[in-house]
C-alpha cells in the first residue's frame, strides 16, 4: 500500500520565537571566557578560503572590501545588516567562490570601513554598493547579483534602483511595508546610539558582551564568536566595537524602498522564526512585489538567517542561482 503523504508544517502552523524579553541570557559567548566553541569541519575550511581583503573610497569615505574567486566570472556582491561587516559573509562566500567573483562591504561607519562625522543615509549606503560593484570587478561578465540580509536587503533596492549594473536581487528577510506600530516596536527593542563604546580590558570581556539585535536564541555558537571576533578592535591597549556608536537608522523613506523603480528581478528570503517578518509583515511584502516573485522559507531560522542556518542558506542562494532569473528575464512592469 502506499504511505500517507507526510504533512509538513507551514510557517503559520509553526510555534512563534520567544519574545525577546523571554531570552535566559542574550550573551550567548560569556560562558566561553574567551575560548573559541567548537567548530563543524565545513566552517573551518571554508574560513580557511580567506578573502582578499582591500579599501575603496567612495563619497569620501575608505570602504572595507572583501573578495573571493577570479575576476572575469559572474558577479556576486553581498550585503551585510545593521551594525554588522563584511565578515557575516565569509563562512559562505567560499561556496560561491568557485563560480563566481564574490564581494562583501561593509558600510561606512561598520566594520573597518571609515566613520562618517556627518552621519549616514540609506541613499548613501546604496551608492557604495554600487561602487562596490566597480571596486570589486564584480561587473566584468555583465550585470551583477546582490545578496542583502535585513538592513542589507533594504539597501540593495536602493542600489538595485534605476541599476543596469545589477540583474538580480535576493533580499533575506528584509521586511517591506511594515506598519507604523510595528516599526515603532522594533526600534523600541533597538540598541540605543550613544558617544562612544565601552571599552573592555580582554577581547574576552568584549566577546562576553557579544549579543544579536534583534535578539533571538543562537544555537550556531562558533559563527556567533567568528562575527563577535571581527566586530572587535584593539585601541590604546582596549578592546571596543568598531562600528560608529552613533548607530544608523532608517529614514522615513526607507519605509517605503522604491520597488517599482528596481530594474531586475527580485527573490525573497526568510527566516520561519522571525521576529521581524511575522504574517503580516509576509502579506505586505508578497504584495509590494510582484506575483511572479520566488518567495523561499529557510526552516528553523530565525532573523539572523545567515548565523542559524549557513548551510541551508547556502543551498537554497545555489539552487536560486542555477536556475534565476532566467535568460533575457526582466523587471515584470505591473
Amino acid at each position: 500500500m502506499p504511505s500517507a503523504p507526510v504533512s509538513l508544517p507551514t510557517p503559520a502552523s509553526l510555534p512563534s520565537p520567544a519574545p525577546a524579553d523571554d531570552l535566559a541570557d542574550p550573551y550567548v559567548l560569556a560562558h566561553y571566557a574567551g575560548a573559541r566553541p567548537t567548530a563543524p569541519a565545513w566552517f573551518t575550511a571554508a574560513i580557511a578560503h580567506q578573502p582578499e581583503r582591500g579599501r575603496f573610497v567612495s563619497q569620501g569615505a575608505e570602504i572595507e572590501l572583501l573578495t573571493w574567486g577570479e575576476a572575469g566570472k559572474p558577479g556576486l556582491l553581498f550585503l551585510h545588516g545593521n551594525g554588522a561587516h563584511a565578515d557575516w559573509w565569509s563562512p559562505l562566500a567560499p561556496f560561491f567562490a568557485g563560480q563566481w567573483r564574490c564581494g562583501a562591504l561593509s558600510w561606512s561607519g561598520m566594520g573597518r570601513s571609515d566613520r562618517r562625522a556627518e552621519g549616514y543615509d540609506v541613499t548613501l549606503f546604496a551608492q557604495e554598493a554600487r561602487d562596490a560593484i566597480a571596486a570589486a570587478r564584480l561587473d566584468e561578465a555583465g550585470p551583477c547579483m546582490v545578496i542583502g540580509h535585513s538592513f542589507g536587503g533594504m539597501v540593495g533596492l536602493f542600489a538595485a534602483a534605476s541599476n543596469p549594473a545589477v540583474r538580480g536581487l535576493v533580499v533575506i528577510d528584509s521586511p517591506l511595508g511594515m506598519s507604523r506600530e510595528r516599526v515603532d516596536v522594533v526600534r523600541a527593542r533597538a540598541p540605543r546610539a550613544y558617544p562612544a563604546h565601552r571599552p573592555f580590558a580582554t577581547i574576552a570581556d568584549g566577546l562576553a558582551r557579544f549579543r544579536l539585535s534583534p535578539p533571538q536564541p543562537c544555537v550556531n555558537d562558533f559563527m556567533a564568536d567568528h562575527i563577535a571576533r571581527h566586530g572587535l578592535v584593539e585601541e590604546n591597549g582596549a578592546w571596543v566595537w568598531h562600528f560608529d556608536p552613533r548607530r544608523v537608522t532608517m529614514r522615513k523613506n526607507a519605509l517605503a524602498p522604491p520597488v517599482a523603480d528596481v530594474a531586475c528581478p527580485i527573490a525573497y528570503l526568510h527566516g520561519d522564526r522571525s521576529t521581524l517578518i511575522n504574517a503580516e509583515t509576509l502579506a505586505t511584502t508578497r504584495a509590494a512585489l510582484p506575483p511572479e516573485t520566488p518567495f523561499i522559507t529557510i526552516p528553523d531560522s530565525a532573523h539572523h538567517v545567515p548565523l542559524d542556518q549557513p548551510l541551508a542558506l547556502v543551498a537554497a542562494l545555489r539552487a536560486l542561482l542555477a536556475t534565476w532569473p532566467a535568460p533575457g528575464q526582466g523587471w515584470p512592469h505591473r
